[in-house]
């Protein structure tokens, strides 16, 4: 288990923190190891009966964390991506998921939530999918989710953009329940975790599954794995990671379509 994942059980609720507020909560891949095997506990254990995921500091996270991207686009990341694993196992989740979101939620902090059963945002949060800035496609069977939860035109635009999508706006188009003070996002979002857990844990699960179709997600997850990593190795990406190590903006212009 990494550090920067911290897992609870208590009142039949297994708490997910992602904690690494210095690096705004950045994934990498030993923590997405950590979270994945989280996600498989809470479907095997006996004692889950509700997965909350909430993090640390003030950004819900950043997202990937850009080195370790920059290194698979060189050919030097990760022989094992357990980003792979964790997306899998939540779209597989039987247990019913419950997310906490504060601040910002970058790329995979917003698709993750698509994956999700009952989202809560603080009222300052806001979601982002920048895929397309960084010269990649979207993950997480999010190409298939978003436009089903908020229609094409404005997913179309939460990809091509990567703007900043406000609570409010992520409430009114269904991708969050809603958005409560800061202050009181966490024990709110305990409170209807903990409420979840007390309902019947076979109906609960037979009523998650009648509701997604895990097998669709998991093949679409497949499908976008492909493109993504052709995108990773293309002149493209290899421009975008350049760009933001030497802190300026890509030219992506010269580059053959």
């Amino acid at each position: 288990m990494s550090a920067e994942v911290n897992v609870e059980l208590a009142n039949g609720v297994l708490t997910v923190t992602i904690s690494r507020p210095g690096k705004m909560n950045a994934i990498t891949n030993v923590m997405y190891g950590a979270l994945a095997d989280a996600v498989e506990r809470a479907n095997v254990d006996d004692d889950v009966r509700a997965l909350l995921i909430q993090a640390d500091g003030e950004t819900f996270t950043a997202g990937n964390d850009l080195s370790e991207f920059a290194a698979q686009a060189t050919g030097n990341g990760p022989q094992e991506r357990h980003v792979v694993r964790f997306l899998r196992v939540l779209a597989n989740a039987t247990v019913p998921v419950v997310a906490a979101v504060q601040g910002k939620a970058v790329g995979i902090g917003t698709t993750m939530l698509l994956h999700c059963d009952y989202v809560l945002l603080s009222e300052e949060a806001q979601l982002m999918t920048p895929f397309v800035n960084l010269a990649l496609v979207p993950e997480a069977a999010s190409s298939y989710l978003l436009p089903f939860h908020v229609g094409h035109v404005r997913a179309f635009e939460m990809f091509a953009l990567g703007e900043p999508v406000s609570a409010d706006s992520a409430v009114a188009w269904g991708i969050a329940n809603r958005s409560v003070p800061a202050a009181e996002l966490r024990a709110q979002a305990r409170r209807i975790a903990e409420k979840i857990a007390t309902r019947p844990y076979g109906s609960l699960t037979a009523t998650k599954r009648l509701m997604r179709d895990a097998e669709r997600l998991t093949a679409q997850m497949d499908r976008e794995s492909i493109t993504f990593m052709e995108r990773l190795a293309g002149a493209e990406a290899k421009e975008a990671f350049l760009a933001f190590a030497e802190k300026r903006r890509p030219d992506f212009t010269k580059i053959a379509r």
